[in-house]
């Protein structure tokens, strides 16, 4: 991966530097889009983030009413337990123990679905902004255009941000 990094930034280094041709560099137009603002910003990204936070919300009550209803059945076991033999105490507790490890996986289950629903947001809104990007790479006449990454794009002019004018061409795509 550092290898394929590495080879990208000294192909720019190259045709910046004028290696390839001062007649090719005079021509060569670039830009960059910083896809995760682009992500965020829209409004297909700003509506997803509205159903993760409702379905995040929901799943919160959830977790509270669950946490009480454990509560209540650990205090009931709690005080009964003076009173129970050595079995039926030890089978209560096993009950609790149970019901426990079952909460624990649900948590665990509902919040990798949402995780996963994020993702394939997320994805599918990517891919929907790459189409953006391409077009209007090609229609503008872009040599090269760059996802603006702190690992690789270490300093880009704003003059050659392109991620407001793909947020707004994605927008009025979905429009």
């Amino acid at each position: 991966m550092k290898g394929k990094r590495l080879g990208v930034i000294i192909g720019i280094a190259l045709i910046l530097g004028g290696w390839v041709g001062p007649s090719l560099t005079a021509e060569l137009k670039i830009g960059f889009v910083d896809i995760q603002r682009a992500v965020n910003e829209c409004s297909a990204g700003k509506e997803a983030k509205k159903i993760l936070t409702k379905e995040m919300e929901k799943f919160q009550r959830l977790i509270i009413e669950k946490q009480r209803e454990l509560q209540a059945m650990k205090e009931s076991l709690e005080k009964q337990a003076p009173m129970l033999n050595p079995e039926a105490r030890a089978a209560k507790e096993k009950e609790y123990q149970a019901k426990l490890r079952e909460f624990q996986r649900w948590g665990e289950d509902n919040q990798n679905e949402v995780n996963q629903k994020r993702i394939e947001m997320e994805r599918n809104i990517s891919l929907g902004l790459q189409k953006v990007i391409k077009k209007l790479g090609e229609d503008e006449g872009y040599a090269l255009v760059l996802e603006k990454n702190e690992n690789i794009v270490l300093f880009a002019s704003k003059s050659i941000d392109l991620t407001d004018r793909v947020i707004k061409l994605f927008d009025a795509q979905k429009k």
